[in-house]
């Protein structure tokens, strides 16, 4: 989950506009004009691109501060007021029709000291980040470099920056060990971490995660190990989708820590995690989105009854393709799409699940592949915005409508094989 690219350019236009001020009777310091050379000498505007034209003015020599994505600001080490530095630097437009920047990024950015906001928009920029990054821009509080084709790790010298707020290097070939020390409170000004869709990046999230200060944490689609820790009481979203992580969730959800109260989205699909699913995941007092499908939890969804009229409900609540058995628990009625499917679920579905279904208040309602046994259908049509799928269960579809809304593929759409049923898989 990436920046919102309208708030970001919003932020650092005013940031532009309100550094012209400064410019008369002042200059650039050398080492920012040498680093900005670099930047023009590494990267280069891909077709269709024209980020670098204010740069590459033929007029004369143009103030570097006066260019595209650059904001300058009184060098503080300078009572004179001579001297300007580098305070932001905004590579690439950001606009939707823009392709982006290619090229790679100079060792030379870590010498903009005074630097406190580097954005580089999505494009095709490859290579490392310069591994001193972080020892160089001490002043940063935001980085986001997400969208593009980086490369190797990412610099331990960015844990622990004593002003970053956020750290977004999503979407792009980073791989090898994520510095811990992003993860714990050593960083304590870190908020946002975001290194989603790197597929190459490891190792495990200490058991100190619990104590950051962490309110959003993205570090979906990698290879991240271990068994989930406990989780920081300042999280507000959260995901390790498709990963490798395994055990319980005992440790993070069971024990006697402070749940996260602000924790709105959870994401631990696509993953090892095996188990029951603690009833304090679904008591989670903000939770909206709780997505726990594609592990190997079992046994039987303990929903504590008194959510059933949670407030604010469920927006979606997905723990299919289990080996979750039991019945489906009345509870979940209060959320507007649950997917049950592909599980060992039996029994019959509450008429409070089939009413919501019914009533427009459940928008998805997917239970196939599972052993139900019955599904009470109320006296009334199902709404054209409802989609309903109990196929392939213990039982004869009550209405055309109940696999009307089944996905094109995913397998048949009759009832499960009579000596399955009589088998009790539904109960393993």
């Amino acid at each position: 989950m990436a920046l919102p690219p309208l708030l970001l350019r919003l932020h650092l236009l005013f940031l532009l506009l309100g550094s012209r001020a400064v410019w008369a009777g002042a200059a650039l310091h050398d080492r920012d004009a040498a680093a900005l050379r670099d930047v023009r000498a590494s990267l280069r505007d891909l077709p269709g691109s024209r980020f670098f034209e204010s740069w590459d003015d033929g007029d004369g020599a143009p103030n570097p501060c006066a260019y595209a994505g650059v904001v300058c600001a009184p060098d503080e080490d300078d009572p004179s007021g001579a001297l300007l530095r580098v305070s932001v630097l905004t590579l690439g437009s950001g606009l939707s029709d823009s392709p982006g920047l290619a090229g790679t990024l100079p060792a030379s950015l870590a010498s903009l000291t005074a630097l406190t906001d580097l954005v580089l928009y999505p494009g095709r920029v490859g290579g490392s980040i310069p591994a001193d990054i972080g020892s160089g821009l001490r002043r940063l509080r935001l980085l986001s470099l997400s969208g593009n084709r980086l490369t190797g790790q990412v610099p331990d010298s960015l844990a622990g920056l004593p002003d970053l707020h956020t750290l977004d290097l999503g979407n792009n070939r980073l791989e090898g060990a994520i510095p811990s020390g992003l993860l714990l409170p050593s960083s304590p000004s870190l908020k946002v971490l975001i290194l989603a869709n790197n597929v190459g990046l490891s190792g495990e999230i200490p058991a100190q995660f619990s104590s950051s200060q962490l309110f959003h944490v993205d570090l979906g689609r990698n290879s991240i190990t271990g068994t989930l820790p406990p989780l920081p009481p300042t999280l507000r979203y959260f995901s390790v989708a498709a990963n490798s992580m395994e055990g319980s969730l005992d440790g993070a959800f069971a024990g006697t820590g402070q749940a996260p109260a602000d924790l709105a989205f959870l994401d631990l699909s696509m993953n090892d995690f095996s188990g029951p699913i603690p009833p304090q995941v679904f008591a989670l007092p903000s939770a909206s989105s709780l997505l726990l499908s594609r592990n190997n939890f079992t046994g039987a969804l303990a929903v504590p009854a008194s959510l059933a009229s949670a407030t604010p409900p469920w927006s979606v609540v997905d723990v299919s393709h289990n080996a979750i058995s039991g019945e489906v628990p009345e509870a979940l009625a209060a959320a507007g799409s649950l997917y049950v499917n592909n599980n060992k679920i039996s029994g019959e579905v509450p008429e409070a699940v089939a009413h919501s279904v019914f009533a427009g208040r459940m928008t998805t309602f997917y239970a196939q592949h599972n052993f139900l046994t019955g599904f009470p259908v109320p006296s009334r049509p199902l709404p054209d915005s409802a989609a309903l799928c109990l196929s392939y269960n213990c039982m004869d579809l009550p209405s055309a409508s109940a696999a009307d809304g089944c996905p094109t593929i995913g397998g048949p759409v009759e009832a499960r094989p009579a000596e399955q049923c009589r088998s009790g898989g539904g109960d393993g």
